[in-house]
């Protein structure tokens, strides 16, 4: 699948996460025992690594994950934060963003980011975790020594590990010259040393060595207990190795490397200045991959005389525009009553005209806030793509409803939670191909993402045919963490039990990975959803599978409804939420197991008397003998609401109760009308269970 034409919107949103971590760790640094600034730190960090590897960014996930193991520790309080761990994070942080940088321009986020990883795995082992671990200044400064870079991180291990008594080395190792495998006896040489002491830093990297893209030598600054005799009889017993150089290093000796080597840098620097415009001279002397380069470059400028027609627009100010239409919106409904009662010819030619231009106003509003689900679903075939090789198993998505169109605020908002879900389905849900098999199941398992509108609300499902929930896993693990007590678990319901998952630092993964076990993830989801006024259910059966439904609200502020009369009130029910309207006589109401059912379509449905549900004062349909009715629907489910007379349908503003009324079942919001009386909006879904 073709990722470009995401790229615009996981560069934004990049964007966003680095300007939320970089502000969130600078205040860390000023409290850096706030773990709740920790907490939202992991959290940006986690989902940056997951858009980056959605989109084949491989530097960009790596370097954060190793950020994340940083992270992990102080979290969990197995770390404390010192003034070389945020150096050291800051320059993640700067290189995560030139990444971006150059993704934006057109590159392939590519960069040599060794020096940094290795940097953020000592930190992970313990290592220099003193205050003068590293340098505070000169964060683009580096020492060669021996050919061997070294950012002022390692050189700064090196030089503490000497000051507590531990042995620095230098090694170089050379190969035989008929030696057929040179990563398999390098491996065997890195092998036999971390037995005895850690390696910091190699020439070439570690991954050109393992690739086998060296000559015969290779070097590495390492740190043991063990005697220099030893440590280099070890390297000899190695097969294919011609000779060996060890030699112990003590402060003035390195720092002695360190300026020689760095003197010969700046020696080589005017050389390799001088190379370069030769090289690109000679046609001879170009890359295979120079022509490509040259082509691409004009081909991005090329569209000068045609710059981009879109604009990114603060929500905010569409949420402005938005109230104002709503309330020019209320004044047109106004005055085409007025102009009904005044009988004033002209008067009535000026407002149907203002109401066709208004409804043109109204439609361009509206699209300018819908967004189509797909934009945010089809980021996920590719993920669950790279989940399934990454973990072994087989699994299809199958997504329906990409064309439901959301708010764009919600649209804004929704794409991580969903991102954890799926990655939930995944890795807990679908088994692997062998339990699958054994349980009789087909070896490739199902993920469904759907999307579809109920009513005045968007529900989007992740389902699996996987292993499903089991209540006594569940149980075990929360009890383990401290979540609920021995007493509050016996008592529990299913579907208590089934929210746990949702418990902050909650998790069932058995040991930690790139896809989960870190306890983050469906917490974020909850929290998410309900910021955006939603709600999130799991329906599980054990052994069959999953189902997480996401209930949204239509954050719309403009909707198309039925209104109708209830005694001397009035209500709005959104077209959407409507099948179909109609009239019963009371002989045709059956009761089947003390429900009100009536006959639709062959089938039963029941019936819900509004006049009961909201006790309405002034109509009791008791006394009716025929009583009109709207089907109303959430997903495949009917149901019949009996009311007391049909107005009419009209297009109605969306007002939120706000603080002034506590949550009502059954009621979504208010609208005002033509007239200047204020009618509730009926949330059908609360009526279907």
């Amino acid at each position: 699948m073709d990722m470009n034409q995401y790229l615009t919107m996981f560069i934004d949103e990049s964007n966003d996460h680095l300007q939320s971590l970089n502000e969130n760790m600078l205040q860390l640094e000023s409290n850096p025992d706030d773990i709740g600034i920790v907490q939202i730190i992991f959290r940006s960090a986690h989902t940056l690594k997951g858009m980056a590897a959605t989109m084949g960014y491989e530097d960009l996930a790596s370097l954060t994950h190793q950020m994340e193991n940083v992270l992990d520790l102080v979290r969990n309080e197995k770390l404390k934060m010192q003034d070389f761990i945020f150096d050291t994070l800051f320059k993640s942080l700067d290189a995560l963003e030139s990444m971006v940088q150059d993704i934006t321009e057109g590159g392939d986020g590519k960069a040599d980011v060794s020096s940094i990883v290795a940097s953020l795995q000592s930190i992970v082992r313990g290592e220099g975790a003193s205050p003068g671990g590293a340098a505070a200044e000169g964060d683009n400064s580096a020492v060669a020594v021996q050919g061997i870079e070294l950012d002022e991180f390692q050189f700064s291990v090196l030089d503490q590990s000497i000051s507590e008594g531990h042995k620095v080395l230098y090694i170089q190792v050379t190969l035989r010259e008929d030696c057929q495998l040179k990563a398999v006896r390098a491996y065997m040489v890195f092998e036999t040393l971390e037995r005895s002491g850690e390696i910091v830093k190699t020439y070439p990297d570690v991954q050109e060595i393992e690739q086998g893209e060296f000559d015969r030598v290779f070097s590495l600054y390492y740190i043991t207990q063990r005697e220099t005799q030893d440590i280099e009889s070890q390297i000899l017993g190695v097969s294919e190795i011609e000779t060996t150089t060890v030699v112990a290093l003590d402060h003035e000796s390195l720092q002695q490397m360190v300026q020689e080597s760095a003197a010969t840098a700046e020696a080589v620097k005017p050389q390799v200045s001088e190379a370069a415009p030769a090289a690109a001279a000679s046609p001879e002397a170009k890359s295979p991959s120079a022509p490509a380069k040259e082509t691409k470059a004009p081909a991005r400028n090329a569209g000068g005389g045609n710059p981009s027609r879109t604009i990114r627009v603060d929500i905010e100010r569409l949420d402005v525009l938005m109230n104002l239409f709503s309330e020019l919106l209320i004044d047109r409904v106004r005055l085409e009553q007025l102009a009904s009662e005044s009988k004033n010819q002209e008067l009535t030619d000026t407002v149907e005209h203002m109401s066709r231009v208004s409804s043109d106003l109204q439609n361009i509003v509206l699209k300018l806030r819908m967004v189509p689900v797909d934009t945010v679903f089809n980021r996920f075939p590719r993920m669950v793509r790279d989940l399934a090789k990454t973990l072994d198993k087989k699994i299809d998505l199958i997504i329906t409803g990409a064309e439901t169109e959301l708010d764009r605020t919600v649209i804004d908002e929704i794409g991580d939670p969903l991102v954890h879900l799926l990655r939930n389905s995944a890795d807990h849900g679908v088994e692997p191909v062998a339990d699958r098999i054994a349980a009789g199941k087909p070896e490739t398992g199902t993920v469904h993402l759907r999307a579809f509108h109920s009513g005045n609300n968007v529900f989007i499902e992740i389902e699996d045919d996987g292993r499903g929930i089991y209540r006594d896993k569940i149980l075990k693990n929360a009890l383990a963490k401290g979540v609920v007590t021995e007493a509050e678990a016996a008592t529990m319901t299913d579907d208590e039990v089934n929210q746990l998952l949702f418990a902050p630092g909650f998790s069932t993964a058995e040991k930690i990975s790139d896809v989960s076990g870190r306890g983050v993830g469906l917490d974020v989801v909850k929290s998410k959803i309900v910021a955006l006024g939603g709600n999130v259910t799991i329906y599980s059966t054990p052994g069959k599978g999953t189902n997480f439904s996401v209930q949204l609200p239509l954050t719309l502020s403009i909707i198309a409804a039925m209104l109708i009369r209830m005694g001397s009130e009035k209500y709005a029910i959104p077209l959407s939420s409507i099948v179909e309207t109609g009239i019963i006589k009371r002989g045709q109401i059956k009761h089947v197991h003390g429900s009100r059912m009536i006959q639709f379509r062959e089938s039963l449905i029941p019936v819900i008397s509004l006049s009961r549900l909201f006790e309405i004062p002034d109509f009791d349909e008791e006394l009716e003998e025929e009583t009109e009715i709207v089907v109303i629907r959430k997903g495949d489910r009917l149901a019949a609401l009996t009311i007391d007379d049909f107005i009419g349908q009209s297009e109605i503003v969306i007002k939120n109760l706000g603080k002034y009324l506590p949550a009502i079942q059954g009621v979504s919001g208010a609208t005002i009308l033509g007239d200047g009386q204020v009618a509730l909006i009926i949330d059908a879904n609360a009526f279907i269970k």
